[in-house]
C-alpha cells in the first residue's frame, strides 16, 4: 500500500505538473536571458578560475567544487543507468535537453543567492533560496518551509537513495547476499558519517576531496575507453537514442514511465537546476559581480550532465549490453565495464560509486547545515546537533536497507516538493537577476572588470548586506 501511495505521488507530480514546470521555466529563463547558458558559456569557463576578492575567502571555483561535489555522485551512474534501463535509451536525449534549458534556471538562482547573500561574523557570506525568499519576498514562512524541504530532501531522501545506491555496487558479486549484505554495508557507511559528523572526520573529508575529482576522471577515462573500443557502433547509438526519444506513440502510450519521464526525472535529480541546493554553495563565493558566480554554477549543470552523464550513458550503449529492466541500476554499468576491462570492469565502478557516494553523503549536508542555521536564526542548541546527527546515521543505515523504487520515489517527490518553491520564487525575482546580467554585460562592453552595486539596478541597499 505504501509503495501503491508513493507510486502515485511520484507519477501525480512529475506528470504532468513538474515536467511543464521545469520545461517552462527553463524556456522562460532562456528568453529573458537570450540564452545564457549558450551566450556566455565561454565566459563562464573564463571567470571560473578568477581569485577571491579578498585572501582566504571562498573562489568561485571552490563554490564550483561544492555544488558539483553534490551534483556529481551516485545519480551520474546509477540514475543514468535506471533512466536507460527502464525508460529506454532516448532517456539520454531528454536529461541532454533539461540540461542545456536548465542552465538558464540554474544561473537565476545562483544569481539571486549572490545579490541577497548575507554576512556571518567571521566576514563569510552565506545565502541560498530561503534567504532570497526571506529577504526579497518579505515571505519568512515560505523561507523556513523551503528550508525545511531542503533539509527534508538531503538528509533524508537523498542520503536514504545514495546509501542504498552505494551498497547495489556489490550486488555482482558472489558473497551478496539480499537479507544482510545490505545492512551489513549500511552499518559500515553509518559509521564512517558518524565518524565524519562527530568531528574527527577531517582527515577522511580531505583525503575523499582529492580522490573524487582524481577518481572522476579515471571514471571519464574508463567511459571514453570502453567508447573508443567500440567507436565502430557511433551512428547507431545516436540513431538509437534519437529514435527513442521521438517515439512519440511508445511515449504517449505510457507516459509515466516513458523515455522522457525518465529523462527529466533522473536529469533533474542529477544536475539540480531549479531544486535550490546549488544556491547555498553560490552564495558562499567571494566574486565582484554575482552574475559571475551565477555563470559559474550555470557551467556545474553541463560538467554534471553533459559530461559525466553522458559518460555512463555511452558506457552503457556503446559496449552493446542488453538494455533490461533486470539490470537497472548498478549492474548494467559494472557489466558494460565488464566488456572492455574484464573482471577489473565491476570492481572499478564499485569504487567510483564508493567514492562519489560518501563524499555526497558528507557533501549534503553543508546545504542542510546552512538551512538549519536559517530556521534557528543561528547556530542550533548542542542537543539538536547531536539528536539531528544520530538522525542523519540511522537514514544511512536504513537506506542500505531499502528497496530500490522505494528509494527513488521517495527522493523524487521531495525533491519535486523543492522545486515548487524555489521555481516560483525564481519566476517572482528573475527580473532582478537579468538586471544584473545586463548591468555585467554593459560593464564588459565598457572594458571594465564589472562591479556591482544594488542600487545600479534599482535594489533598495537597506535589503542587501553586501554590494552598497
Amino acid at each position: 500500500m505504501i509503495m501503491a501511495v508513493l507510486n502515485y505521488l511520484d507519477d501525480v507530480l512529475y506528470y504532468p505538473i513538474l515536467m511543464v514546470i521545469l520545461i517552462a521555466a527553463g524556456l522562460i529563463f532562456s528568453w529573458k536571458t537570450r540564452c545564457v547558458q549558450l551566450r556566455l558559456f565561454p565566459e563562464s569557463i573564463r571567470v571560473v578560475m578568477e581569485k577571491p576578492t579578498e585572501a582566504g575567502k571562498v573562489s568561485s571555483f571552490q563554490a564550483l567544487m561544492v555544488s558539483t561535489a553534490s551534483r556529481v555522485g551516485t545519480g551520474n551512474i546509477i540514475g543514468v543507468s535506471t533512466a536507460i534501463c527502464l525508460g529506454g535509451p532516448g532517456a539520454v536525449f531528454w536529461m541532454w535537453l533539461l540540461a542545456i534549458i536548465g542552465g538558464a534556471t540554474a544561473f537565476i538562482e545562483s544569481t539571486l543567492a549572490q545579490i541577497y547573500k548575507r554576512r556571518n561574523p567571521l566576514g563569510h557570506s552565506y545565502g541560498g533560496p530561503a534567504y532570497y525568499i526571506e529577504t526579497a519576498m518579505h515571505q519568512r514562512w515560505l523561507g523556513v518551509l523551503f528550508a525545511f524541504a531542503l533539509i527534508v530532501t538531503y538528509a533524508g531522501g537523498f542520503n536514504l537513495l545514495c546509501s542504498f545506491n552505494m551498497q547495489s555496487t556489490f550486488l555482482v558479486y558472489s558473497f551478496y547476499d539480499p537479507t544482510t549484505t545490505p545492512w551489513i554495508i549500511g552499518a559500515v557507511f553509518a559509521a564512517l558519517v558518524a565518524y565524519c559528523l562527530i568531528g574527527g572526520g577531517q582527515r577522511i573529508i580531505k583525503v575523499t576531496s582529492v580522490l573524487v575529482p582524481v577518481m572522476g576522471g579515471v571514471y571519464i577515462l574508463a567511459a571514453l575507453i570502453v567508447i573508443l573500443f567500440h567507436i565502430t557502433s557511433l551512428p547507431q547509438v545516436f540513431a538509437m537514442i534519437f529514435a527513442d526519444a521521438f517515439d512519440f506513440q511508445s511515449i504517449l502510450g505510457g507516459i509515466s514511465g516513458s523515455c522522457m519521464i525518465y529523462g527529466i526525472k533522473r536529469g533533474l535529480y542529477s544536475n539540480e537546476a531549479g531544486i535550490g541546493s546549488a544556491p547555498n554553495a553560490a552564495a558562499a563565493a567571494d566574486v565582484s559581480h554575482p552574475v559571475k558566480q551565477g555563470l559559474v554554477q550555470m557551467l556545474s549543470v553541463f560538467i554534471d550532465t553533459l559530461l559525466v552523464c553522458s559518460a555512463t550513458a555511452f558506457m552503457g550503449l556503446f559496449s552493446g549490453v542488453p538494455i533490461t529492466k533486470e539490470v537497472a541500476g548498478a549492474a548494467y554499468v559494472q557489466h558494460a565495464a565488464t566488456a572492455v576491462f574484464g573482471g577489473f570492469g565491476p570492481l572499478l565502478i564499485t569504487i567510483c560509486m564508493l567514492l562519489f557516494g560518501f563524499s555526497t553523503l558528507i557533501g549534503n549536508l553543508f546545504y542542510v547545515d546552512n538551512c538549519i542555521r536559517f530556521i534557528h536564526k543561528g547556530a542550533p542548541s548542542h542537543g539538536f546537533v547531536n539528536t539531528f546527527r544520530i538522525v542523519c546515521v540511522l537514514v544511512v543505515f536504513v537506506g542500505a536497507g531499502m528497496s530500490m523504487a522505494a528509494v527513488w520515489d521517495i527522493a523524487d517527490i521531495l525533491m519535486a516538493v523543492m522545486c515548487f518553491i524555489n521555481i516560483p520564487a525564481c519566476f517572482i525575482l528573475g527580473n532582478t537577476a537579468v538586471k544584473a546580467m545586463r548591468d555585467y554585460q554593459q560593464q564588459k562592453k565598457e572594458g571594465k572588470n564589472p562591479v556591482f552595486k544594488a542600487a545600479s539596478i534599482g535594489i533598495d541597499e537597506s535589503t542587501v548586506q553586501y554590494w552598497k
